[in-house]
């Protein structure tokens, strides 16, 4: 059994895609996983399957809640050790004492060359990215709520679903899947 990370984009945001941590936790039960844990109300799964492409797992899940609540919740996974690399590979963790001002933002697909490259870095008007593979690492400042770099952001101009975790979560997700 493999260990995976499910990030939900869009659960337990205002008013919008409400689910508690059981009724997610007894839909993962539902696919067969074993919820190793699920950290905070916003959506980390940290999960136990068989070995499958992480993609179709979260399609799995992103199906499971359509169909079961009528949200509409990308989710988008990833292995343990892949995480624990992305975690290990910042490379903006030097420009900030404060973690609360590094993010990673997670891609649903791999962008083009061509699209990275039509990257502006002044859009992000003092805030600083890397794009590195699926993963946008994110320096903010003046805080992630500030930031131009949001979600649909990325996904307007990368042409993929987006979803964010501030460093702190990313680390915790790290730990809890045993890297």
């Amino acid at each position: 059994m493999a260990t995976y990370i499910a990030l939900l984009r869009g659960v337990n945001l205002g008013n919008h895609n409400k689910i508690t941590m059981d009724e997610l936790e007894a839909i993962c039960d539902g696919l067969g996983w074993r919820v190793i844990a699920i950290y905070l109300r916003s959506g980390n799964v940290v999960f136990g399957a068989s070995r499958k492409q992480p993609d179709a797992l979260g399609e799995a899940l992103t199906d499971a809640l359509a169909e079961g609540y009528g949200f509409d919740v990308p989710t988008l996974v990833r292995t343990a050790d892949e995480l624990a690399s992305i975690a290990s590979s910042n490379p903006l963790v030097a420009r900030s004492s404060d973690p609360t001002n590094l993010h990673v933002t997670f891609l649903g697909e791999t962008p083009s060359a061509a699209l990275v490259d039509a990257l502006d870095p002044e859009e992000g008007r003092g805030d600083d990215f890397v794009v590195v593979g699926r993963e946008v690492y994110l320096h903010c400042p003046n805080g992630y709520g500030r930031s131009r770099l949001t979600n649909p952001f990325w996904e307007r101009r990368l042409h993929t679903v987006a979803t964010t975790r501030n460093w702190r979560t990313v680390n915790a997700l790290v730990d809890l899947a045993g890297g």
